[in-house]
């Protein structure tokens, strides 16, 4: 007795499922060019200066889950509501997690700009037009990062003990003792809480991560 298993087509004309289209060759062009794009701006303009390998792991996933999702939904009869209610979700997820710096956040906005902007771009917008958005936005973050803000003053903020010193009168002297104690060179000092009962102080330390030894204190805390 022989067994006859159905065709591929007869399974997709059961399921009304499609296995093959023109639309994968401009899915892959597409993928190609938003990851193209995005390792130019998280692996060669933000990692080299944060160090952080945390965000390079989620920049480039939330980049990748944004342009599938847009690409997918964009194939689909969804109202503006149902757009609207996408970005609701990263609003969503965004406040609830640990709250990240303002840097930080500028990237992601970056990296879910550009991947939207190359998933839901239309037939009508050329090659050359796409190529023109993403790389005004990495030419742009590229003249911000490398050329015209040189330094980037990184903060740091440290218990202090001795809060003799927290007076203005004595800010040159506890700048000082912080230089002393840290090792690094502080542009300035900013005083924070002030608990008298324990006789400590936060305080606000400000430097040039790039001119000191210690790469660790470029990590705000």
């Amino acid at each position: 007795m022989s067994l006859n298993f159905p065709s591929l087509a007869s399974v997709s004309e059961l399921f009304n499922l499609s296995w093959f289209n023109d639309d994968f060759y401009t899915l892959v062009l597409r993928l190609a060019i938003n990851l193209f794009f995005l390792t130019l701006l998280i692996r060669f303009l933000y990692y080299p200066i944060a160090k952080r390998k945390d965000y390079l792991f989620t920049y480039y996933l939330i980049g990748t889950i944004t342009f599938f999702v847009c690409f997918s939904l964009k194939k689909l009869d969804i109202d503006t509501g149902m757009g609207l209610g996408l970005f609701a979700i990263f609003g969503i997820i965004r406040y609830r997690t640990d709250p990240i710096q303002i840097k930080e956040m500028t990237y992601l906005f970056l990296v879910i700009g550009i991947s939207v902007v190359n998933s839901l771009a239309s037939n009508k917008i050329s090659m050359a037009e796409m190529a023109l958005v993403n790389g005004s936005l990495v030419g742009i973050t590229f003249v911000l990062e490398k050329l015209w803000l040189i330094k980037h003053e990184t903060r740091k903020t440290v218990v202090y003990e001795r809060i003799d010193l927290i007076r203005p009168e004595h800010y040159d002297v506890m700048k000082a003792d912080l230089e002393s104690r840290t090792g690094l060179k502080i542009n300035r000092v900013e005083v924070g809480k002030i608990n008298f009962l324990d006789d400590t102080a936060q305080v606000r330390i400000f430097f040039y991560a790039e001119q000191q030894a210690y790469s660790d204190y470029s990590n705000d805390n």
